[in-house]
């Protein structure tokens, strides 16, 4: 195994399940707790979430659900078993608008909710506000089952669950890697041999030659702030319960209420291929997320970022997956579009189950629906892409 993220975890985890006498190496380049699964803002996602202003597919929306459900619900056994201290919580999860015009961001999420009988609440801004702590937003979709948690402390502990027959190395970035009969990985402190190999780094998997054209890295980015004070608290959020919010607009900010009383603010999207952001590209970030937190914290402008960071988002242009086989007894995942808690966890460990041998109706669907489409070679890609985020964050336009 090579990706030491969710998907990696989800595959070794289930692998060594299908074949507990085999030898099995989970290898990383970073600390485990570092990477993509461990920068994000900590949701696993219930609900279908890409819907792009298509219609709805009902069939095809409940299956998502009772994926990412599976991948909630395999989570939470070894959350509550392992006792894994990652601020697990169902808190839900608000979808919300500030600008007129991004409402129909709302609406089109409301059309993919009701046919499928999801539960859900739209609400209006004074009720909002009370929720929030923020008379920002105009209206929001409020869905109850959203999984709220620190990803980092989750990685972390999810790694110290594997089973026995589960080797791990971290901080062996693979710096050879040969494909044949047997397999063989070299990294800066020795090499592994096998016979099977499953690569799970979504925007790096391109850089094997194994796909070609089907992904698109995105960084985005992160800060959070220092802890409110106990007068602060009192004052602005004592009757408001830790939440999550996402925006109607796709390129718009994300917002945390954690439990330890901090804001958590993401938002600010660039394509750079060379997959490194700069010192100017946070600085960037750092400044645009200072604008976003005033705006909607006024009453705490006074309040500094203890950190901010950046990560990548692999993404394809149909919100498809990679996913499968791609030469003998090599296998993997990438392309995991955003939402890849959820989508890590089953993608792995159905990988697991099509590596094993084992058919169900779920690995049939994942086959079927998970075939990132093609994404022009460069320098079309970056000039599509630049122009694409351009016009995205412009269109947020106040949701950022």
């Amino acid at each position: 195994m090579w990706g030491g993220g969710i998907a990696g975890f989800a595959t070794a985890n289930s692998l060594a399940k299908h074949y507990p006498d085999a030898k099995i190496s989970l290898i990383e380049a970073l600390k485990f707790g570092q990477g993509t699964s461990s920068r994000n803002a900590g949701f696993i996602i219930d609900l279908p979430h890409n819907l792009d202003g298509l219609e709805a597919n009902v069939e095809q929306d409940r299956k998502i659900y009772e994926l990412n459900c599976f991948a909630i619900n395999y989570l939470k056994e070894i959350v509550e078993e392992k006792q894994i201290p990652c601020q697990w919580q169902k808190a839900g999860k608000y979808m919300c608008a500030h600008e007129e015009s991004n409402l129909k961001g709302l609406d089109n999420f409301e059309r993919h909710l009701k046919p499928c009988g999801f539960s859900f609440e739209r609400i209006k801004a004074k009720e909002l506000e009370k929720r929030l702590g923020t008379a920002y937003y105009k209206e929001a979709v409020y869905t109850p089952d959203n999984i709220l948690l620190n990803p980092s402390a989750l990685m972390r502990g999810l790694i110290k669950s594997l089973p026995k027959n589960v080797k791990v190395f971290e901080q062996s970035p693979v710096l050879e890697l040969e494909y044949g009969k047997k397999k063989r990985l070299k990294t800066p402190l020795g090499s592994i041999e096998c016979d099977i190999l499953v690569l799970c780094l979504d925007s790096h998997l391109e850089e094997f030659g194994l796909i070609k054209n089907r992904q698109a890295p995105i960084f985005t980015y992160a800060s959070l702030s220092e802890s409110l004070s106990d007068e602060e608290f009192n004052k602005f959020f004592k009757d408001i319960k830790p939440y999550g919010l996402t925006s109607a607009h796709p390129a718009g900010t994300t917002i945390r209420f954690t439990p330890d009383n901090r804001i958590f603010i993401r938002n600010l999207l660039h394509f750079l291929p060379n997959l490194t952001c700069s010192k100017h590209h946070l600085r960037e970030a750092f400044n645009q997320h200072r604008i976003s937190f005033e705006a909607r914290f006024p009453q705490l402008k006074h309040k500094k970022f203890d950190f901010t960071w950046g990560g990548m988002l692999c993404m394809s242009l149909n919100h498809q997956s990679v996913f499968g086989k791609f030469l003998d007894g090599v296998y993997g995942i990438g392309a995991s579009n955003g939402v890849g808690m959820a989508k890590g966890v089953y993608l792995g460990h159905y990988l697991a189950d099509l590596i094993a041998g084992k058919k169900s109706q779920n690995l049939d669907f994942i086959i079927k629906n998970n075939k990132a489409s093609f994404v022009p070679p460069e320098p079309l890609r970056s000039v599509g892409a630049k122009i694409r985020l351009l016009y995205e964050q412009k269109n947020a336009a106040g949701d950022i």
